[in-house]
């Protein structure tokens, strides 16, 4: 936060059984978490609550005190739990009334579908604390409130996910900023992706340079199954704000080159796909363990058919061998998850789909097949070009998902590196 400037700073508390239970999940929170940081008034604390008043109460106090605008959402709708407009009225020493203009419209609503008379159960989401401002809903029956509170501004929303963004793009929005004004200050990012480098290590890394970025700059670690992402974030005066990220890149910089490849979207293939075009190179894949994952990932990207030769996915050990020449003997002698049967891998899918370039890769993803030797997580993995060969063999954690997901990422790292290595 900037000293001469006090920014503000936004909570939410959403109101619902059916929240806590699981049986519905609160996607408001997120959009509102999104929508505020934006506008500037970045969501600092969010409260789940049931439908009892006492909870509604504690979680807007204590939003109160961290926050300049708490925004509830749920509990506004006509039925007998539906308890935060009296929650939160009691809570503010607000008196209740009936507000004739809403008990109107919604009598016109009804008419409108046929009905001859409101039910006396909709005709509550009329009762308004005294004060408070209409919020106009084009989206249902109940309308929005905000409340003034010893300099805070309470809103309170539907929990159906289409009124609540109804209302607060509609009406919400400008209200925030008419009565915020300059203090709305957005929070605003910068992403650098690496990869091949562990969340820790990088931690210890950026941990040493930390006090030469500037202080108004904060830094997030953004772990992946693909890498590691360092978001910075600043929240300063707009004329301040690419100054201050630029001089926190710069001494990011040194740290992450050697994990940065380039990354500037954190899209490796398109990294990838440079190289081997500048190159005119074409690319051959073989794939025991990640069954076919990294091609995948090679035809996701669009115009890869300008290099990308085609790929074998090699399962068995008999494929291995009869598709892609791997020896009998090496694969009986070392094992189908080691560095020469992945190097033999690469040479094979070059020589019979006639590619510049070959991968291969080779593993244990599990749950089981591991051994003493070899547990679960071993991979091996091979790039070659002719005569030359990048080969690695590591271990991956976490599950079968994680393992391929890793491997894969780990294997198209060490083809960029050897591209890289001959520009």
């Amino acid at each position: 936060m900037c000293p001469e400037t006090k920014w503000v700073t936004s909570a939410v508390v959403a109101v619902g059984e059916e929240l806590l239970s699981g049986e519905t999940t609160d996607t408001n929170g997120p959009w509102l978490g999104r929508k505020l940081a934006l506008m500037g008034a970045p969501v600092v604390r969010r409260w789940v609550v049931g439908d009892d008043s006492e909870a509604i109460q504690a979680a807007v106090s204590e939003a109160l005190a961290v926050a300049d605008l708490v925004v509830v959402t749920g509990g506004l709708g006509p039925t007998s739990d539906d308890l935060t407009r009296p929650a939160v009225a009691e809570f503010l020493g607000l008196d209740l009334r009936a507000d004739p203009q809403i008990v109107e419209e919604l009598r016109t609503r009804f008419r409108a579908r046929g009905f001859t008379e409101s039910p006396e159960s909709n005709l509550s989401q009329a009762v308004v604390p005294r004060g408070a401002r209409v919020l106009k809903n084009s989206f249902g029956t109940a309308p929005g409130l905000l409340m003034e509170h010893e300099g805070h501004s309470i809103a309170l929303l539907p929990g159906v996910p289409r009124e609540m963004r109804g209302i607060f793009e509609e009406v919400l929005d400008q209200a925030i900023r008419d009565g915020f004004g300059d203090r709305l200050v957005p929070l605003v990012h910068r992403t650098l992706h690496t990869t091949g480098i562990a969340e820790s290590l990088l931690g210890e890394q950026v941990g040493d340079v930390r006090a030469e970025i500037p202080p108004e700059v904060e830094l997030a670690f953004l772990p992946g199954l693909r890498g590691v992402s360092i978001r910075i974030s600043t929240r300063v005066r707009a004329d301040r704000v690419q100054k201050s990220l630029d001089e926190a890149q710069a001494v990011l910089e040194p740290v992450l080159a050697p994990y940065r490849i380039g990354m500037e979207t954190g899209d490796l293939l398109k990294a990838i796909a440079e190289l081997l075009e500048r190159g005119s190179l074409t690319l051959a894949i073989a794939e025991s363990c990640t069954g076919g994952l990294i091609s995948k990932r090679i035809t996701d990207f669009p115009g890869s058919s300008t290099f990308f030769r085609g790929g074998v996915i090699a399962y068995a050990d008999q494929v291995k061998t009869q598709l892609l020449g791997v020896d009998e003997r090496v694969l009986a002698e070392s094992g189908a998850v080691s560095e020469t049967v992945a190097i033999q891998m690469a040479r094979g899918v070059a020589d019979r789909l006639n590619s510049d370039i070959g991968v291969g890769i080779t593993g244990i993803a599990g749950p089981g097949g591991g051994t003493f030797e070899k547990p679960v997580g071993t991979v091996s993995f091979a790039v070659t070009e002719g005569a030359r060969v990048r080969v690695s063999q590591k271990m991956f954690g976490g599950d079968r998902e994680a393992v391929r997901e890793r491997a894969s990422q780990a294997t198209l790292l060490l083809l960029y590196q050897m591209l890289a290595d001959e520009n």
